[in-house]
Protein backbone atom coordinates (compact mmCIF):
# COMPACT_ATOMS: atom_id res chain seq x y z
CA UNK A 1 0.00 0.00 0.00
CA UNK A 2 1.49 3.28 -0.94
CA UNK A 3 0.29 6.36 0.36
CA UNK A 4 -1.79 8.48 -1.89
CA UNK A 5 -1.75 11.95 -0.55
CA UNK A 6 -2.40 15.67 -2.69
CA UNK A 7 1.37 16.76 -3.68
CA UNK A 8 2.48 19.96 -1.63
CA UNK A 9 1.54 23.51 -2.94
CA UNK A 10 4.12 24.46 -5.25
CA UNK A 11 4.08 27.91 -4.09
CA UNK A 12 5.98 27.41 -1.07
CA UNK A 13 8.58 29.79 -1.70
CA UNK A 14 6.07 33.02 -1.63
CA UNK A 15 5.14 32.11 2.05
CA UNK A 16 8.69 32.09 3.90
CA UNK A 17 9.67 28.81 4.43
CA UNK A 18 12.35 28.35 2.34
CA UNK A 19 14.03 31.63 2.09
CA UNK A 20 16.07 31.06 5.51
CA UNK A 21 14.30 33.60 7.69
CA UNK A 22 11.31 31.77 8.94
CA UNK A 23 11.39 30.95 12.42
CA UNK A 24 14.23 33.33 13.43
CA UNK A 25 13.62 34.53 17.03
CA UNK A 26 11.21 31.73 17.43
CA UNK A 27 13.01 29.10 18.72
CA UNK A 28 12.11 27.44 22.09
CA UNK A 29 13.66 25.16 24.94
CA UNK A 30 11.01 22.79 25.16
CA UNK A 31 9.61 20.56 22.21
CA UNK A 32 5.87 21.09 21.53
CA UNK A 33 3.39 19.41 19.69
CA UNK A 34 2.44 16.57 22.14
CA UNK A 35 -0.72 18.05 23.43
CA UNK A 36 -3.91 15.55 23.23
CA UNK A 37 -1.63 13.43 20.84
CA UNK A 38 -1.93 9.67 21.71
CA UNK A 39 1.11 7.65 21.68
CA UNK A 40 1.77 3.72 21.09
CA UNK A 41 4.69 2.17 22.87
CA UNK A 42 5.43 -1.39 22.14
CA UNK A 43 7.69 -3.65 24.86
CA UNK A 44 7.47 -1.49 28.02
CA UNK A 45 6.68 -3.67 30.93
CA UNK A 46 10.38 -4.07 31.80
CA UNK A 47 11.24 -2.11 35.39
CA UNK A 48 14.47 -1.71 33.07
CA UNK A 49 13.76 -0.71 30.10
CA UNK A 50 14.12 1.43 27.01
CA UNK A 51 10.42 1.56 26.69
CA UNK A 52 9.08 2.18 29.82
CA UNK A 53 11.25 5.62 30.10
CA UNK A 54 9.71 6.40 26.62
CA UNK A 55 6.24 6.00 27.40
CA UNK A 56 6.61 7.61 30.52
CA UNK A 57 8.10 10.91 29.13
CA UNK A 58 5.52 10.90 26.25
CA UNK A 59 3.08 11.45 28.90
CA UNK A 60 5.02 14.00 30.70
CA UNK A 61 5.00 15.84 27.44
CA UNK A 62 1.03 15.60 27.01
CA UNK A 63 0.58 12.20 25.25
CA UNK A 64 -1.91 9.44 26.39
CA UNK A 65 -0.34 6.08 25.82
CA UNK A 66 -0.78 3.32 24.86
CA UNK A 67 1.90 0.53 26.38
CA UNK A 68 2.12 -3.04 25.50
CA UNK A 69 3.90 -5.74 26.86
CA UNK A 70 4.10 -9.52 25.76
CA UNK A 71 2.37 -10.73 29.52
CA UNK A 72 5.16 -12.63 31.26
CA UNK A 73 4.47 -14.48 33.91
CA UNK A 74 5.24 -12.67 37.31
CA UNK A 75 7.24 -16.10 37.98
CA UNK A 76 9.73 -14.63 35.23
CA UNK A 77 10.37 -11.33 36.28
CA UNK A 78 13.84 -10.76 37.64
CA UNK A 79 14.76 -9.94 41.26
CA UNK A 80 14.69 -6.40 41.39
CA UNK A 81 11.06 -6.59 40.07
CA UNK A 82 9.91 -8.96 42.28
CA UNK A 83 11.05 -7.14 45.44
CA UNK A 84 9.72 -3.89 43.71
CA UNK A 85 6.26 -5.35 43.69
CA UNK A 86 6.56 -4.86 39.64
CA UNK A 87 2.97 -5.23 37.68
CA UNK A 88 4.73 -5.16 34.20
CA UNK A 89 2.82 -2.82 32.07
CA UNK A 90 0.28 -2.05 34.69
CA UNK A 91 2.84 -0.26 36.71
CA UNK A 92 3.82 1.64 33.47
CA UNK A 93 0.50 2.43 33.06
CA UNK A 94 0.35 3.97 36.48
CA UNK A 95 2.97 6.33 36.38
CA UNK A 96 1.63 7.45 33.01
CA UNK A 97 -1.72 8.56 34.81
CA UNK A 98 0.97 10.13 37.58
CA UNK A 99 0.89 12.43 34.60
CA UNK A 100 -2.43 13.38 34.22
CA UNK A 101 -2.90 11.34 30.68
CA UNK A 102 -4.45 8.32 29.84
CA UNK A 103 -3.21 5.41 29.97
CA UNK A 104 -4.04 1.93 27.79
CA UNK A 105 -1.91 -1.21 29.01
CA UNK A 106 -2.28 -4.28 26.61
CA UNK A 107 -0.93 -7.58 25.99
CA UNK A 108 0.02 -7.90 22.41
CA UNK A 109 2.05 -10.30 20.07
CA UNK A 110 3.89 -7.93 18.02
CA UNK A 111 5.35 -10.60 15.50
CA UNK A 112 1.01 -11.84 14.95
CA UNK A 113 -0.67 -9.83 12.23
CA UNK A 114 -4.20 -10.65 14.49
CA UNK A 115 -2.88 -9.17 17.58
CA UNK A 116 -1.63 -6.22 16.19
CA UNK A 117 -5.01 -5.61 13.94
CA UNK A 118 -6.90 -6.28 17.29
CA UNK A 119 -4.57 -3.37 18.78
CA UNK A 120 -5.22 -1.04 16.09
CA UNK A 121 -8.47 -1.75 16.60
CA UNK A 122 -8.52 -0.71 20.33
CA UNK A 123 -6.88 2.14 20.44
CA UNK A 124 -8.88 3.40 18.17
CA UNK A 125 -11.75 2.28 19.96
CA UNK A 126 -10.38 3.35 22.75
CA UNK A 127 -8.97 6.84 21.65
CA UNK A 128 -10.38 7.33 18.18
CA UNK A 129 -6.68 8.64 17.08
CA UNK A 130 -3.36 7.60 16.74
CA UNK A 131 -0.43 10.12 16.30
CA UNK A 132 3.02 8.91 17.72
CA UNK A 133 4.34 5.07 16.98
CA UNK A 134 7.57 3.64 18.96
CA UNK A 135 8.26 0.17 18.25
CA UNK A 136 10.42 -0.85 20.83
CA UNK A 137 9.52 -4.41 21.10
CA UNK A 138 12.27 -6.68 20.58
CA UNK A 139 13.80 -10.61 21.22
CA UNK A 140 15.37 -11.53 24.51
CA UNK A 141 19.02 -11.84 24.15
CA UNK A 142 20.05 -15.15 24.67
CA UNK A 143 20.63 -18.66 22.54
CA UNK A 144 20.55 -16.44 19.32
CA UNK A 145 24.29 -15.04 20.40
CA UNK A 146 26.14 -18.08 18.50
CA UNK A 147 27.85 -18.19 15.32
CA UNK A 148 25.59 -18.56 12.11
CA UNK A 149 27.04 -21.97 11.66
CA UNK A 150 25.55 -23.06 14.60
CA UNK A 151 22.38 -20.96 14.99
CA UNK A 152 19.07 -22.79 15.34
CA UNK A 153 16.72 -21.49 12.67
CA UNK A 154 14.01 -21.38 15.34
CA UNK A 155 15.72 -18.86 17.53
CA UNK A 156 16.66 -17.45 14.02
CA UNK A 157 13.47 -17.21 13.64
CA UNK A 158 12.27 -15.65 16.71
CA UNK A 159 14.59 -13.03 16.38
CA UNK A 160 13.86 -12.23 12.79
CA UNK A 161 9.58 -12.32 14.08
CA UNK A 162 9.49 -10.34 16.30
CA UNK A 163 12.13 -7.87 15.62
CA UNK A 164 11.73 -7.28 11.91
CA UNK A 165 7.96 -8.73 11.07
CA UNK A 166 6.85 -7.16 14.40
CA UNK A 167 8.25 -4.12 13.40
CA UNK A 168 6.76 -4.09 9.81
CA UNK A 169 3.33 -5.49 10.85
CA UNK A 170 3.00 -2.24 13.38
CA UNK A 171 3.95 -0.01 11.09
CA UNK A 172 1.44 -1.75 8.25
CA UNK A 173 -1.45 -1.37 10.51
CA UNK A 174 -0.52 1.98 11.75
CA UNK A 175 0.83 3.54 8.98
CA UNK A 176 -2.94 2.84 7.50
CA UNK A 177 -4.45 4.95 10.31
CA UNK A 178 -1.62 7.68 10.38
CA UNK A 179 -1.99 8.26 6.65
CA UNK A 180 -6.09 7.90 7.35
CA UNK A 181 -6.14 10.31 9.75
CA UNK A 182 -5.24 13.03 7.52
CA UNK A 183 -3.01 14.68 10.51
CA UNK A 184 0.57 13.47 9.62
CA UNK A 185 2.32 11.70 12.60
CA UNK A 186 5.70 10.26 13.54
CA UNK A 187 6.29 6.30 13.88
CA UNK A 188 9.98 6.04 15.75
CA UNK A 189 11.51 2.25 15.02
CA UNK A 190 14.00 1.61 18.33
CA UNK A 191 16.68 -0.70 16.24
CA UNK A 192 20.42 -1.11 17.56
CA UNK A 193 24.22 -0.41 16.77
CA UNK A 194 24.06 -3.57 16.36
CA UNK A 195 23.30 -2.92 12.53
CA UNK A 196 25.46 -1.08 11.83
CA UNK A 197 28.49 -2.82 13.64
CA UNK A 198 27.69 -6.57 11.95
CA UNK A 199 29.59 -7.94 15.07
CA UNK A 200 30.46 -12.05 15.22
CA UNK A 201 27.96 -13.81 17.48
CA UNK A 202 25.39 -11.86 16.43
CA UNK A 203 24.34 -11.99 13.28
CA UNK A 204 20.55 -12.78 13.95
CA UNK A 205 20.31 -9.50 15.79
CA UNK A 206 22.35 -7.69 13.58
CA UNK A 207 20.54 -8.81 10.28
CA UNK A 208 17.05 -8.02 12.10
CA UNK A 209 18.08 -4.02 12.59
CA UNK A 210 19.63 -3.45 9.17
CA UNK A 211 16.56 -4.57 7.84
CA UNK A 212 14.46 -2.19 10.38
CA UNK A 213 17.12 0.54 8.73
CA UNK A 214 15.84 0.03 5.09
CA UNK A 215 12.16 -0.68 6.64
CA UNK A 216 12.58 2.27 8.02
CA UNK A 217 14.05 4.26 4.59
CA UNK A 218 11.38 2.65 2.42
CA UNK A 219 8.74 3.49 4.49
CA UNK A 220 9.56 7.26 4.62
CA UNK A 221 9.72 8.03 0.86
CA UNK A 222 6.18 6.06 0.74
CA UNK A 223 4.01 8.01 3.53
CA UNK A 224 6.40 11.45 3.62
CA UNK A 225 3.75 13.23 1.28
CA UNK A 226 1.00 12.82 4.12
CA UNK A 227 3.19 14.11 6.80
CA UNK A 228 4.05 10.94 8.44
CA UNK A 229 7.60 10.73 9.46
CA UNK A 230 9.40 7.47 9.91
CA UNK A 231 12.90 7.31 11.36
CA UNK A 232 14.91 4.94 13.58
CA UNK A 233 17.03 5.12 17.10
CA UNK A 234 19.98 3.01 17.14
CA UNK A 235 21.35 2.75 20.50
CA UNK A 236 24.33 1.41 21.78
CA UNK A 237 25.06 -0.35 25.32
CA UNK A 238 22.28 1.24 27.58
CA UNK A 239 22.17 -0.49 30.87
CA UNK A 240 19.08 -2.26 31.52
CA UNK A 241 17.49 -5.69 32.30
CA UNK A 242 18.40 -6.36 28.78
CA UNK A 243 21.56 -6.55 29.21
CA UNK A 244 22.85 -7.38 32.70
CA UNK A 245 24.63 -10.12 31.26
CA UNK A 246 27.37 -7.98 29.76
CA UNK A 247 30.86 -6.73 31.83
CA UNK A 248 29.99 -3.34 32.03
CA UNK A 249 33.88 -2.37 32.98
CA UNK A 250 34.82 -3.36 29.31
CA UNK A 251 32.01 -2.00 27.40
CA UNK A 252 32.54 1.10 28.91
CA UNK A 253 36.30 1.55 27.57
CA UNK A 254 34.24 1.01 24.37
CA UNK A 255 32.35 4.28 24.82
CA UNK A 256 34.00 7.24 24.08
CA UNK A 257 31.64 9.35 26.62
CA UNK A 258 32.74 7.06 29.25
CA UNK A 259 29.20 6.08 30.36
CA UNK A 260 26.72 3.30 29.82
CA UNK A 261 23.49 4.87 28.42
CA UNK A 262 20.58 5.33 30.30
CA UNK A 263 16.82 4.84 29.08
CA UNK A 264 16.56 9.13 29.48
CA UNK A 265 19.18 9.29 26.86
CA UNK A 266 16.70 6.92 24.24
CA UNK A 267 14.14 8.62 25.71
CA UNK A 268 15.28 12.14 24.65
CA UNK A 269 15.99 11.04 21.20
CA UNK A 270 13.00 9.88 20.78
CA UNK A 271 10.69 12.65 22.15
CA UNK A 272 12.94 15.10 19.70
CA UNK A 273 11.99 12.92 16.68
CA UNK A 274 8.63 13.17 17.70
CA UNK A 275 8.59 16.73 18.27
CA UNK A 276 7.35 19.77 16.20
CA UNK A 277 10.95 20.92 16.22
CA UNK A 278 11.68 17.28 14.22
CA UNK A 279 9.26 18.47 11.31
CA UNK A 280 11.84 18.05 8.56
CA UNK A 281 13.26 14.70 9.62
CA UNK A 282 12.30 11.46 7.94
CA UNK A 283 13.86 8.59 6.79
CA UNK A 284 17.22 8.52 9.45
CA UNK A 285 18.87 6.13 11.45
CA UNK A 286 19.85 7.74 14.77
CA UNK A 287 22.86 6.46 16.68
CA UNK A 288 22.74 7.25 20.62
CA UNK A 289 25.56 5.69 21.92
CA UNK A 290 27.93 7.72 23.33
CA UNK A 291 30.07 7.94 20.11
CA UNK A 292 30.23 3.75 20.26
CA UNK A 293 29.98 3.93 15.85
CA UNK A 294 30.41 6.70 13.82
CA UNK A 295 28.93 4.81 10.69
CA UNK A 296 25.46 6.17 9.20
Amino acid sequence: MVAECPSPSGNWWLTGEGDGTSGVGEMTAELSGFDGKVAVVTGGGRMRSIGRVIAVRLAAAGCDVVITGTGRPAGRYPDEEKAAGWRDIESVADEIRQHGRRALPVVSDVADESSVAALAGQVMNEFGRVDIVVNNAGSARGEDRRAIVDLDPRVWRNVIDTNLTGTFLMCRAFGRLLVAGGRGGSIVNISSIAGKRLSPFAGAYAASKVAIHALTACMAQEVGACNVRVNAICPGFVDTSRLDSVDWQRVVKQIPLGRAGEGKDIADAVLFLCSDEAAWVTGQAWNVDGGTVVQH
